[in-house]
């Protein structure tokens, strides 16, 4: 999850709060890729998750990056809560799961770069001390009272909002990951058409990257639980927001959604002030409950927006995040699908042709398919499986028109990221059904099995 924002100044005018978003517009040759991914840890021998302090503890390996690799320490009222390097930060979830907020880069050569020499660092410190990490989209075995919680003021006050509003928060911020990539956009109309694109299309991403169908020691019923997790968090910030798909939707328009989101906190000296369930209308009058008579700075309301959680959403750039955390090379493969399909006008147009007819219903049926049945999922004759072999023809078909070089011009073009893809479309198998097969064939039912055979 984001850190406090900083930098900006006083809200001088309501037209300030879009205005801020309109500064991500972006000319073509400045567009780049953010991806980020998260992990979950855990003790090699005990298979428990790591707890925050102690010889095997996520502080251990923040401070063995810090010490070998160079990172500079983020710290929080005395703890070491996260890393910066080179336009890229190492963070904490709430329950210990370790994230890469990779920096703004030109190519997925560099993205893929950038993730492998993360996780080898990672590794190089875990092994060391006993510990390993897994990519899944939810925690396979542990229990919510298994779960440490880390010291991050954002997270209490989140955790204690959680029941309050919905039924699986806490599932969410404790025992899920992700991997998410970044997209910049040029103008209010592109992002528009990239968010519409986002939103419809998203399910898509979470049916090819399903890999949560365990959860509490068993199968779920689910490919990605991950993804069930979200449709029950919170109703006001959550969801495949049909208001982005009518007519006249802009930034003023996601200006209006925000606001009408109710507030979780506000970043003072250092601390999180509890505003949970507060108006940022009100504390634009100046009349926050939490603060009274103090108004929001522009830090404020980008603090605010990373408090949203919908499918995609937007702030100065846009964010994929319909996909379960996964192995090791599918962390390439979905920034080369989502920047195969934005980062090409002839692609995002393609994509767009496929689902401009659909209606609210229907995308809140596929996204909820998609979650049950992965690639097998069906809603009224939209056939997920021949959808997702469309997609990831306009993606492969808009990384050639890109026609990005890697290694040193020996690769010339990006295509080759999305090979993991082609290999589920071939065989019909996300990693969720690949898990599946092996917990009722080899593994007899032996979910331990699942540490030693998919851990980084």
């Amino acid at each position: 999850m984001s850190i406090p924002q900083s930098g900006g100044g006083p809200i001088e005018h309501h037209d300030d709060l879009a205005a801020l978003l309109e500064k991500g517009c972006k000319p073509k040759d400045a567009w780049r890729i953010g991806t980020e991914h998260e992990k979950f840890g855990y003790c090699q021998d005990s298979h428990l998750p790591l707890p925050y302090e102690g010889e095997r503890s996520i502080k251990a390996v923040l401070e063995g990056l810090q010490g070998r690799f160079g990172w500079s320490p983020v710290v929080e009222a005395g703890n070491i809560i996260g890393l910066e390097k080179d336009g890229a930060n190492v963070s904490l979830e709430p329950g210990g799961q370790l994230e890469l907020s990779g920096a703004p880069l030109e190519n997925i050569h560099q993205t893929c770069d950038e993730v492998n020499t993360h996780l080898a660092e990672v590794r190089a410190i875990a092994d060391e001390i006993g510990v390993k990490f897994i990519g899944l989209g939810a925690a396979p075995e542990w229990s919510g009272a298994q779960m440490p919680v880390m010291p991050k003021g954002r997270y209490k006050l989140m955790t204690d909002y959680m029941d309050r509003v919905g039924t699986h928060g806490k599932q969410m911020m404790y025992r899920t990951c992700t991997v998410q990539v970044n997209l910049d956009f040029g103008s209010e109309a592109d992002m528009v058409q990239k968010l519409r694109v986002a939103l419809a299309l998203q399910p898509v991403a979470t049916a090819l990257f399903a890999n949560s169908p365990f959860f509490e020691g068993k199968p779920n019923g689910h490919k990605s639980w991950r993804s069930r997790i979200w449709r029950n968090l919170d109703d006001a910030r959550t969801g495949t927001l049909p208001f982005v798909f009518e007519q006249g939707f802009g930034f003023e328009a996601w200006v209006q959604y925000a606001l009408d989101v109710p507030m979780y906190f506000v970043y003072r000296e250092g601390k999180y002030v509890d505003a949970l369930g507060m108006s940022f209308r009100d504390f634009l009058k100046g009349q926050l409950p939490a603060l009274p008579g103090e108004k929001p700075t522009l830090s404020d309301w980008a603090d605010h927006l990373t408090t949203i959680f919908p499918e995609a959403r937007i702030k100065q750039f846009l964010e994929m995040r319909g996909a379960d955390g996964g192995p090791w090379r599918r962390l390439c493969a979905l920034p080369a699908f989502w920047v195969g399909i934005c980062y090409d006008q002839n692609a995002l147009d393609a994509a767009w042709d496929l689902c401009k007819g659909w209606s609210a219903e229907q995308r809140e049926a596929l996204r909820v398919a998609a979650s049950v049945d992965g690639l097998q999922a069906k809603v009224d004759g939209i056939v997920m499986a021949d959808l997702a072999r469309e997609l990831v023809a306009i993606a492969e078909a808009g990384l050639k028109a890109r026609g990005k070089a890697g290694a040193g011009g020996m690769v010339p073009d990006e295509t080759h990221f999305l090979n993991a893809l082609h290999e589920t479309l071939e065989t019909g198998m996300t990693p969720a059904d690949e898990l599946l097969a092996r917990y009722n064939g080899e593994w007899g039912g032996d979910l331990s099995r699942i540490y030693g055979e998919y851990s980084y």
